[in-house]
């Protein structure tokens, strides 16, 4: 096992495009690292770069102590899982998984008692002799991490491994990787643009952006301060609400003095009420959709200007879309006109341009 450090980490291609732009983060022994962000953002090309199948433009990754800018993908101790499994065809679950061992000139003994003890921890025993094709996308990828296993790798790198699954099955593999994590303790780094995914895995989540890191750290405490309007708009399902405000809103509604800004309020964090809690905001709304998911409905609405009510009630804020995420399935009919509240301590306060998180 070790710890994987990027200092400053930069890939330029030819032509002058920067998709890394001098990231840093740190993973300790035995953590499992997240990298999540929107298509394109650079995660899948800075895993690649840990996994030593592009090269590194400036800066370094440290593997376990070592830098390895110009070590071979074979001799950094690292295992990775590919989205599309991988496999050989033509050979059987035990071949595939050995085949990476047999190549390394290992004894067939220690070959064999490798295997059986991946495809006993993974459930594949009875699955053995059978070949790729006869195997569902869930067994297909336990092979795969199997031949990961099997190689007692000091790092293991997922490349989005789960994508390629339906929902239900996604959901209980994601569960198996995570056990399986925390029963080998292998430091691992998995890339993903689910954030759900992401939030559930990781001890550290790395947010990417733009070739950037946008915040790092523990998935709740992301989640409960995002750092930034990006990071608060794609870290929660629904995303955060966000709007707008003039300094003199910002003044009179929540007591912060400055700049214009932005504020941020999570769609679970709104009441319907008539009342104003003291130092929060309050919203009128009309319903413009609901959506029904068993233990939970989501309002859609809009924030229609109503000059009158708003100057009689000066803590309520101008017009938009707004979604709520209220508990149980009963919920106003659409076209109903109702008012909604979140108390100061769920206010999220950003700068002008979405950069930069303003403590209330």
């Amino acid at each position: 096992m070790a710890n994987v450090t990027l200092r400053n980490v930069r890939k330029t291609y030819p032509g002058g495009f920067e998709a890394i732009k001098g990231v840093n983060v740190d993973v300790a022994d035995g953590q499992f690292c997240v990298l999540v962000g929107p298509s394109g953002c650079g995660k899948s090309t800075l895993l690649r770069m840990v996994a030593g199948l592009e090269t590194v433009s400036g800066g370094e990754i440290d593997i376990g102590g070592r830098v390895v800018n110009q070590v071979e993908p074979a001799d950094r101790d690292i295992a990775m899982v590919f989205q599309n499994y991988a496999l050989y065809p033509h050979m059987s679950v035990f071949n595939n998984m050995a085949y990476g061992l047999r190549n390394r000139g290992m004894k067939e003994a220690e070959v064999k008692t490798r295997v059986d003890e991946a495809a006993r921890v993974l459930e594949l025993t009875p699955m053995l002799e059978r070949k790729p094709r006869q195997l569902s996308g869930g067994q297909r990828q336990r092979v795969a991490m199997g031949r990961a296993i099997v190689r007692q790798p000091k790092v293991f790198l997922f490349d989005e491994p789960l994508s390629n699954l339906d929902a239900k099955l996604r959901i209980a593999m994601r569960v198996e990787i995570r056990k399986l994590q925390r029963r080998l303790s292998t430091t691992s780094i998995y890339v993903t643009h689910d954030q759900l995914e992401a939030m559930t895995l990781a001890d550290i989540l790395v947010v990417m952006n733009g070739g950037q890191v946008e915040q790092f750290g523990n998935p709740l405490a992301i989640y409960e301060k995002p750092a930034t309007t990006f990071v608060a708009s794609f870290i929660g399902a629904p995303p955060m609400n966000l709007m707008s405000m003039r300094a003199d809103e910002i003044k009179s509604q929540i007591g912060n003095s400055g700049d214009a800004g932005i504020l941020g309020i999570r769609p679970e964090d709104f009441v319907i009420t008539d009342q104003t809690p003291a130092g929060g905001v309050a919203l009128p709304l009309t319903v413009e959709a609901i959506e029904r998911v068993g233990a939970e409905t989501f309002i859609y609405g809009s924030r229609k200007q109503d000059e009158q009510r708003i100057a009689a009630n000066p803590g309520e804020l101008p017009p938009g879309e707004v979604i709520v995420r209220i508990p149980g399935s009963e919920a106003p009919p659409i076209g109903q006109k109702i008012r909604v509240a979140a108390v100061r301590a769920k206010l999220h306060l950003f700068s002008d341009d979405g950069r930069t998180r303003i403590e209330a």
